[in-house]
């Protein structure tokens, strides 16, 4: 029986409750409760995956629901599931239990929009008392709820306004106010939630209303006129994660992919288990040329959708190749470490999964790959010749993967060819964001641009330098900086290079420009006091007119 009624939640006896928890003794707390409150079928599961089988076979209208359900996967994978086969909508009563309190689970409860949220150990009364006013709020708003459900909303406004004129439902206005706001905001009615939440801060001093107010403003562009309310908002727990996730969309909607990412990884970090959003985190730590960025982001998503319905061998595969291409960009022995990483994840990929006989093309790519970095060409080269073709697949990422090792053996005409067919494949595809795209455009240009790695070009640059080749070395760091432009080890070499120039001739205005950021990005990177005293002394000797010949 679907509620598609407010009176259906009158009659305890006819609604199904359903309550998830690892812990035996809270299921039959929670079972004997609901059987007091006159509740006549209550089920009870002690893992995610029981739970999912009785809603496929039984209708639920009241899901309590641990956070940490630790045995196969936990509350918020488990609610993702849940809604995604349609057992929960806004009409079922949602409640999450958990023992933590912390931020970032709080962060992701509060995603989810659960109606209520018990912390353990619960107690009878407390739970009585909190549930009946749980099911009294469903009742009197179920017509919003309903709307909301149905992706319908005008109606949502239409009721809001007609509960918002009855002085009966007073205690239920924020709550009333809250959904009618993101009705006008989904109704793309900017300029009237903006006057809306205004509005409401004069009455109230919940955080939604303040980020209600700053997402109507911000897609104005009106970034102008928040900037102090935004600084207030970032340093206030119960709002900093949402204003970060709002200025982050905020960014990428302008182009402004630096300041994007920037903001998606203090989102990411405040609800880590958000698939979605790491996967925007990843995107723009490509198209940023921060590939240790992109190694955690991909780890993060393989680690958060582990028994999830996102879980995929895929998953592992991108951590493998985020892998190769970070330790691409490592000038030194540390990437020794990043190498055996991706070698345990190679064989975790092809024993670990019973499907992976179909990812035998992408673990060719990736071992030739893995051979390339270690520098065995001919292994890489036999490879590549024997089991791979320039032929495209379905699969963005796989032929991306598929230019870069061509491109990294040397095989530039095969390497172009297959990154034509991956930007008409970016172009024909609608569901591919912005940030994917651009960086399609980016990787284009790189690769017709630069022929190298970030650690071939560093290894030339050593030997021209080592040969008073020095405008062919500052050449051949400044490549490697384009495509890892955060590099330390490649700063400091341009510092050093340029440094041996100035002593020997008069510089360019860029050669100046070019030294001039590479110490700006120094003094705001984090440095160990090693790296601290080199800098340093780079700096100090660039500051000083006297350089010294082959300092």
């Amino acid at each position: 029986m679907d509620i598609t009624n407010k009176n259906d939640l009158d009659d305890f006896a006819n609604l199904n409750v359903l309550v998830i928890d690892d812990n035996r003794l809270v299921n039959d707390f929670l079972k004997n409760t609901f059987f007091e409150l006159g509740f006549k079928t209550v089920r009870c599961a002690e893992n995610a995956y029981h739970g999912l089988s009785l809603c496929d076979d039984i209708k639920f209208h009241i899901i309590v629901c641990s956070f940490n359900v630790k045995s196969d996967k936990d509350g918020f994978h488990l609610l993702e599931e849940l809604k995604f086969k349609g057992h929960v909508s806004k009409t079922t009563i949602l409640i999450f239990l958990s023992t933590e309190t912390s931020e970032a689970l709080v962060n992701s409860i509060v995603e989810l929009q659960p109606d209520d949220f018990w912390v353990k150990p619960l107690l009878p009364k407390t739970v009585i008392k909190r549930f009946k006013y749980t099911i009294e709020v469903k009742k009197r708003l179920f017509n919003l709820y309903h709307a909301i459900d149905k992706k319908e909303p005008s109606k949502v406004i239409y009721y809001a306004d007609r509960f918002l004129l009855d002085k009966g439902l007073q205690k239920y206005h924020p709550n009333i106010e809250r959904m009618k706001g993101e009705a006008l905001i989904n109704l793309v009615e900017y300029k009237e939630a903006e006057r809306f939440f205004k509005s409401l801060q004069s009455k109230y001093n919940y955080a939604w209303v303040h980020l209600g107010y700053v997402r109507a403003l911000l897609k104005q562009n009106k970034v102008e006129e928040i900037q102090e309310l935004l600084e207030e908002l970032v340093n206030k727990p119960d709002s900093r994660f949402a204003t970060h996730d709002m200025l982050a969309e905020y960014h990428m909607e302008h182009g402004e992919f630096e300041k994007a990412y920037d903001e998606i990884k203090q989102a990411t970090k405040l609800a880590p288990r958000n698939i979605e959003r790491n996967k925007k985190s990843w995107d723009l730590a490509r198209l940023n040329h921060d590939h240790l960025g992109q190694y955690i982001a991909t780890k993060n998503i393989a680690i958060n959708a582990k028994n999830s319905i996102h879980d995929s061998p895929a998953l592992l595969l991108n951590v493998i190749r985020s892998g190769i291409d970070l330790a691409c960009t490592i000038t030194d022995e540390s990437s020794n470490k990043i190498l055996a990483e991706t070698d345990k994840h190679i064989r975790e990929l092809e024993h670990g999964y019973a499907d992976a006989a179909s990812f035998k093309q992408q673990i060719y790519v990736v071992k030739a790959r893995l051979h390339n970095v270690r520098e065995e060409k001919s292994k890489a080269e036999k490879l590549v010749e024997t089991h791979l073709s320039v032929k495209p697949t379905e699969s963005i990422e796989d032929n991306l993967d598929k230019v870069k090792v061509f491109h990294e053996l040397g095989m530039r005409e095969e390497a172009t060819i297959l990154l034509n067919a991956v930007k008409n494949q970016v172009a024909g595809d609608s569901l591919t964001n912005e940030v994917l795209s651009k960086y399609v455009e980016q990787e284009a240009d790189d690769r017709a641009e630069i022929n190298f790695t970030p650690k071939q070009l560093n290894s030339m640059a050593v030997e021209f330098f080592q040969k008073n080749k020095f405008l062919p070395a500052l050449n051949s760091v400044n490549q490697a900086l384009q495509l890892a432009p955060n590099n330390i080890k490649l700063l400091f070499s341009l510092l050093k290079i340029l440094i041996v120039i100035k002593n020997k001739e008069a510089l360019e205005e860029d050669q100046i420009n070019m030294a001039e950021n590479a110490i700006k990005k120094l003094e705001k990177a984090t440095l160990d006091d090693k790296k601290l005293h080199v800098f340093n002394g780079l700096k100090n000797k660039w500051q000083t007119e006297n350089t010294s010949v082959g300092s």
